[in-house]
């Protein structure tokens, strides 16, 4: 994609910012209003080199999200589930699906790449995927809860992994934390007790995948 860089011509403002949008006169300072102008020569966008492990070299990983409630941190996560190569996410109960536009917003297209499905029972999924030999990990805190960092060494390379995130205020219904083989947190040294839903499963997601030894 080739970008511009603009300038803002207001002296109080001076703001830069970059745009997919070829010189055009009517292009305004996104911060104070004022006119604009190109300020250097157009450049492509910066791409991130691909991982040399091929997907069927690191851990199968399956995104599953109980009840979230922002559509917002629905979209974060179809990213980043795109991003590890996901092999599927599932949306239960009340989270948003794609034909939400604020999940749109935040998943930038991702949601095109990523198999996705909803369903309303998580528990009868999830009885399912143990069924199909699938080891069923939450990411939750609580009494039962360890380490994630100390435990990814622990999972399984034979078969997939669904990853269980919970509700933001609610975190994973109890019933599926029971169902679970284990249940997993990161680990929290301030105040909070948690982190944001769509953060904590972009840690935890890259880490299973790529936080142990390929061989």
């Amino acid at each position: 994609m080739t970008l511009f860089n603009y300038a803002c011509q207001n002296p109080d403002c001076s703001l830069r910012f970059t745009l997919a949008t070829a010189p055009d006169s009517t292009i305004h300072c996104p911060r104070c209003g004022s006119s604009s102008r190109i300020t250097d020569l157009p450049f492509e966008s910066a791409s991130v080199p691909a991982s040399h492990c091929s997907n069927d070299q690191l851990p199968q990983l399956i995104a599953v999200l109980d009840n979230l409630r922002s559509a917002l941190n629905v979209g974060a996560i179809l990213r980043t589930a795109d991003g590890i190569g996901a092999s599927k996410v599932y949306l239960c109960g009340i989270t948003a699906t794609p034909e939400n536009q604020k999940v749109r917003k935040t998943a930038l297209g991702a949601e095109e790449n990523v198999q996705w499905e909803h369903t309303w029972d998580i528990l009868q999924l999830v009885c399912d995927l143990k069924a199909a030999g699938i080891t069923i990990w939450c990411l939750e805190g609580g009494e039962d809860s360890v380490n994630l960092f100390e435990n990814v060494g622990k999972i399984p390379s034979d078969r997939p992994l669904a990853l269980i995130i919970g509700s933001e205020i609610n975190g994973v219904d109890p019933a599926v934390l029971k169902l679970s083989d284990k249940i997993v947190c990161l680990p929290m040294h301030g105040e909070k007790e948690s982190l944001n839903a769509a953060t904590a499963f972009g840690i935890a997601a890259y880490l299973i995948r790529y936080g142990k030894t390929i061989r």
